[in-house]
Parts: structure tokens; sequence; C-alpha cells
């Protein structure tokens, strides 16, 4: 059964940093990524890896940054300078290659919240 579990959300104050954790069991993906969807809004692209290619969306470019452990099957966001426009869910995904768009990937974990106060 392939699970991807999050973890690692909580509630910081605008500047502040928080690692979000990605624990993928099951099989290994080639692609996987960060997305997050703030309330009202629709699910985003934040940042993704291609085997060891990064990319981000421009809104978070210098701010956050993914990585991976391949032995630990694990993929890491780690998020500085947290702004409140930050403040959403944020979901790991993975698939086996594709786009780093919502309807490219198969696997997604149950998200964890993000909540930046200013």
């Amino acid at each position: 059964q392939v699970q991807l579990v999050e973890s690692g959300g909580g509630s910081v104050q605008a500047g502040g940093s928080l690692r979000l954790s990605c624990a993928a069991s099951g099989r290994a993906f080639y692609t996987m990524g960060w997305f997050r969807q703030a309330p009202g809004k629709e699910r985003e692209f934040v940042a993704g890896l291609q085997w060891i290619s990064t990319a981000y969306a421009d809104s978070v470019k210098g701010r956050f940054t993914i990585s991976r452990d391949n032995a630990k099957n694990t993929v890491d966001l780690q998020m500085n300078a947290l702004k409140p426009e930050d403040t959403a869910v944020y979901y790991c995904a993975g698939s086996s290659g594709g786009a780093f768009v919502v309807g490219a990937m198969e696997y997604w974990g149950k998200g964890t919240p993000v909540t930046v106060s200013s």
C-alpha cells in the first residue's frame, strides 16, 4: 500500500521557520512535490523534485528549500521567512514523472496545516 504522510506543520509568527517532512512508503517516486491550499483557494504548487532537479513557485523562491533522502524515502520542505500568505494546508505528492501540477500527481498525503500570524 502506497502512503505519503506529512509532519511538521504548526503555528509560527511571521519571519519564523518551519520544516515539513513527508515519509513515503510502498514505493519510491521519481517526482515528489509540495503543494498547498489556502481557505477558499485552489491547490497550488510550492516546490518539487525530479530526481535531483528542483523547482519552486515564484512566491517561495529564496525562502523555501526542498530536499530528499532517498535512503529514507523522505522529502523535506524547509520554510524560512514565513509570511501570513503562506498560511495553508501543505500536501506532499508523488508521481512517476511529469510536470509539477496537481493533475499530474498520482499519490497524495492528507496534508499538514501551517498557520503564520502577523
